[in-house]
Formats: structure tokens, C-alpha cells, sequence
């Protein structure tokens, strides 16, 4: 058996991390909001009709920045509709969805549940450039954030919110490369008025922060070229661009599954290539960053073969959609996308784990019932809680395996970071599903000299899942035997396991 290796040293480093690395993201789309995050009635909901038990589990989630209210749902969005006295608000159809959408939780709610959440959680609200453009933008932007004293602004404190909302973050439009999106543009079209709605919310406040629309995935035929295109057209007036990326099994290839963060990894890089290319040929000092605002694991298939059942004449408020229950392979997949993330803290400055309750999430409610930890909860509240600080450059010295869809890829996938107190935590993940593997890691000049704690998510059976009958069947679990003498630490990784391991 082959053992693993990779050095750390102080002096070798990518970058910070940004806290907003951890961010979500709430969609008005399924049972997200509505018996999610928002239940009048429930037994637990206070008195906003927010559930306190969710509430909590997104606190310990650790999650930062939350994006709103889309996804496709905000090229459909009229911002008014979710303003004033929410008996008042209009219902509307959600094409995106095929949904009716009541509009009873809108900005104010959702300003109020960050606000609940605690000071870590930021604003980053998205405008909608499908059907929309440049003066609901300014619009929705004066309403939420300016003092008082204009008609927006004086209309937002009749409504009862007499603080402006902070917004500094913004996304322009989503996923408008996407035939699927309402008011699909081509990158010359969506690049012009993504300029000229940056431009004009800049005159409005300068130091606004702006993410302007990548493409929806590396396999997009447009993909690469339309990143070059509306950056020529935005370059000096935004400050980050976009990447959406899903993974799920095909045709029950695991190895390859296990092996998503290859792909993630190799998205990341080349976006980060065609940003910098694009900015040597305008000779521009600026640097884009990326805002990974839309990731996760999603059995997208499984949704479309769904979708094709929908009758047409139904248009359901807050059906059940999208609701993935997620295997500890799931999770070890999931973690290993966290690590692909970290790895690039240097260009990645906001992700936006896709979503937050019920769609595609780490937290599963019932209506009137319990709310419950998904297995992907797990890597992600231990990544925000011990991945602040510096990344250190790992290199891995791995076994390797061979995949149908990524080639060759490493057993091994390894990050850590350094915390400024001098603590390290190494996240790993062994995508060898049925051998242990034996992990090395030199220590060069890090001062360390205990293991604080090695757990690992792992299980006997890889289908294994939380549900509402047994909420707490997987779980993170402590290793024993990983022992650190000389200035290096050894270990044995489970099969098919994320590992989180502390020094100090």
C-alpha cells in the first residue's frame, strides 16, 4: 500500500481566506423559503415568522455571505413586489419554477434573517438583467441603501425600515449565458448592460462591489469566450466574475465522482487565465477575482427527468423541489469541492454554497416538524470553523487512480490553513473507496508539536444518509492514531472519507 505525502512550510503559501469563501445562497425556488427558512405557525417560528431551529443550524453552519433572491428566479424578479405590508404584496407566476410566488417573505425579511443570523452574515443581493435593466437596478439600490430624504428611500422608512440596509454587494443578473434563463442575452448584449447598470450604480455609490455574470459551467459551448467578452466590456467596472459549477455520478461512475474537484480546480484556473489575459490586453493594473457563487453536489438528471412530468396548468406555491438527500459519499465529494476552493483562496474571494435549507441543502425541515443536519453539513461547518487564516501551498505526493471522465486523478486531495495564531488544520479527503491510505506530512518551521484532533466523516456503508426518521445517523467520528513526533505527522486516512485534523 502506497502511503501519501506533502510538505508544509510557512514561507510556501496561496493566499488569505476570505471569510465570504463560506457563503449560501436562498433562492425563492421550492421549499427554500417558505417552510424553510420562513414558517409563521410553526412552533418554533418567532415572531417575523422565521423557524429559530433553522436559525440555529445556520448559525453553526457557520455560513457568511447568503445571495438573493436567485438564480433564475431574479430574471423574473420585480423588486417592488417584495416591499410594503406583505398581505398588500401582489402574487405572481415564477416562470423559472413553475411556481407561484406570494411574495410574502421579501427584502425586509430577508435583511431581518441576517441580521438574526449575526454580524457575519453579509448582503449580496442580486438585480435582475433578464427582464429588467438599468433603472430597476438604481431603483432597488436607492430604496435599500440610501439614508432618507427621496422617494425610494422615504418609501423604504414608511415600510418601517428606518436604517438603510447596507447592500454592498451585487450581482449582475445570473446565468444570463444560459439558454434556460428568462431573457437570455448573448455575451455582447448582456457585457453592454452589464457596463451600463455598473456604471450607473457606481455614480450612485462608488464603492459598491460588483459580480459580473460568468458562465454557467466549463462544458457551456460559449465558455471561456463569453468570460473574454463581457470583461472587455466591464473589466474597469466590476470586481469579480462568476462561476457556477454541479456535480453528480453519471451512469453510476463513482470514480469519477469522486474526483469532481478535478474538474472544479481546472474551472477555477482557466477563468482565472482568461480574466488575466484579458486584463494584459487592456493593459489594466486591476486583478479580478471569482465569486464561485453557485456550487454544490446536485443530481441535476434526476430533476429534469422530473421536470418533464410537471403539468403545465399547475403552478404550485413552494412545491417540494430539488430536495437531494445527500450519502456520505455525497459528502466526501462535497468536502473535497471545499478544498478545491480554499486551494485558490488567492482569486476566490466569495463562493456561495447552493442552497441553504431544503433545495440541494445542508439542512432538511418538514413543515410544522424538525429541521435536521444533511450529511454535506458536516464538512462545511468544520471548514468555516477551522479554515480561517492563510493557505499553505500543498502538493500532494499521491497514489493515483484512473477516472473515465478527469483521467488520472490522485487518491489524495489536501489543503490546510493556518490560523493567526499558529494553528494548522489540514483538511484531506481519500477518494479510495475501499482502501485506507496512509498519509506522511512534513512539518517544516510551523512550531508544532500536538494533534488538537483528527475526525473523520466516513461510514461502513457509503449510501448512508441523515433523514427525518434517523436525523443523526452519520456524523463526524474521532480517529485514533494519528501521532506527530519530529516535526512530521502520520496518519491513515478511512476509504471514502474527509478528514479534518488540528496541530498545534
Amino acid at each position: 500500500m502506497r502511503t501519501a505525502r506533502f510538505t508544509l512550510d510557512p514561507a510556501f503559501t496561496v493566499g488569505p481566506v476570505d471569510p465570504r469563501l463560506f457563503g449560501s445562497f436562498v433562492e425563492h425556488l421550492g421549499r427554500c423559503v417558505y417552510t424553510g427558512i420562513h414558517e409563521p405557525g410553526h412552533p418554533a417560528a418567532d415572531a417575523d415568522g422565521l423557524r429559530t431551529d433553522v436559525l440555529d443550524l445556520v448559525r453553526e453552519l457557520g455560513v457568511t455571505a447568503i445571495r438573493y433572491p436567485g438564480g433564475n428566479f431574479v430574471s423574473g424578479y420585480r423588486w417592488e413586489d417584495s416591499v410594503g405590508p406583505a398581505e398588500d404584496r401582489p402574487r405572481r407566476l415564477d416562470l423559472a419554477w413553475h411556481s407561484t410566488e406570494t411574495n410574502r417573505f421579501g427584502l425586509s425579511e430577508y435583511i431581518a434573517f441576517l441580521r438574526k443570523i449575526g454580524p457575519q452574515a453579509e448582503p449580496m443581493m442580486a438585480v435582475n438583467l433578464g427582464t429588467r435593466g438599468v433603472t430597476e437596478a438604481l431603483e432597488l439600490q436607492e430604496y435599500a441603501n440610501h439614508p432618507a430624504g427621496t422617494a425610494l428611500s422615504d418609501l423604504r422608512v414608511a415600510h418601517g425600515d428606518k436604517d438603510p440596509f447596507g447592500i454592498r454587494m451585487w450581482c449582475l443578473g445570473n446565468e444570463m449565458d444560459g439558454p434556460w434563463q428568462t431573457g437570455h442575452k448573448t455575451a455582447e448584449e448582456y457585457g453592454r448592460l452589464a457596463a451600463e447598470t455598473a456604471r450607473a450604480m457606481r455614480q450612485q455609490d462608488p464603492g459598491v462591489e460588483l459580480v459580473a455574470c460568468g458562465s454557467s459551467g466549463q462544458s457551456m459551448p460559449t465558455f471561456a469566450a463569453w468570460e473574454a467578452t463581457v470583461l472587455t466590456e466591464t473589466y474597469d467596472l466590476v470586481d469579480h466574475i462568476s462561476l457556477h459549477a454541479y456535480y453528480e455520478p453519471h451512469d453510476g461512475d463513482l470514480d469519477s465522482f469522486l474526483a469532481s474537484a478535478v474538474d472544479m480546480e481546472s474551472f477555477i484556473e482557466n477563468v482565472v487565465a482568461t480574466c488575466d489575459h484579458v486584463g494584459a490586453k487592456l493593459k489594466s493594473k486591476k486583478r479580478i477575482n471569482l465569486s464561485f457563487d453557485e456550487w454544490n453536489v446536485w443530481y441535476m438528471t434526476r430533476w429534469q427527468e422530473q421536470a418533464t412530468t410537471f403539468a403545465q396548468d399547475d403552478w404550485p406555491e413552494a412545491p417540494r423541489l430539488l430536495e437531494d438527500n445527500y450519502s456520505v459519499t455525497d459528502a466526501v465529494v462535497f468536502g473535497s469541492l471545499l478544498i478545491a476552493l480554499l486551494r485558490h483562496a488567492d482569486r476566490v474571494k466569495v463562493a456561495c454554497l447552493a442552497q441553504l435549507v431544503n433545495v440541494i441543502a445542508p439542512i432538511l425541515t418538514e413543515p410544522g416538524g424538525p429541521a435536521w443536519r444533511q450529511t454535506t453539513f458536516f464538512p462545511f461547518a468544520q471548514a468555516s470553523r477551522h479554515g480561517r487564516g492563510e493557505v499553505l501551498d500543498v502538493r500532494v505526493d499521491s497514489p493515483t487512480y484512473e477516472t473515465d471522465r478527469y483521467g488520472t486523478a490522485d487518491l489524495l486531495h489536501a489543503t490546510a490553513v493556518r490560523a493567526d495564531d499558529g494553528t494548522v488544520t489540514v483538511f484531506a479527503v481519500n477518494r479510495g473507496r475501499t482502501e485506507p491510505l496512509p498519509l506522511e506530512i512534513a512539518l517544516g518551521g510551523l512550531g508544532l508539536t500536538s494533534v488538537v484532533e483528527h475526525t473523520a466523516l466516513a461510514d461502513a456503508d457509503p449510501d448512508a444518509r441523515n433523514t427525518l426518521a434517523e436525523p443523526e445517523r452519520v456524523t463526524p467520528h474521532t480517529v485514533g492514531g494519528t501521532t506527530l513526533t519530529d516535526g512530521g505527522l502520520e496518519t491513515v486516512l478511512e476509504p471514502l472519507s474527509w478528514n479534518v485534523i488540528r496541530l498545534a
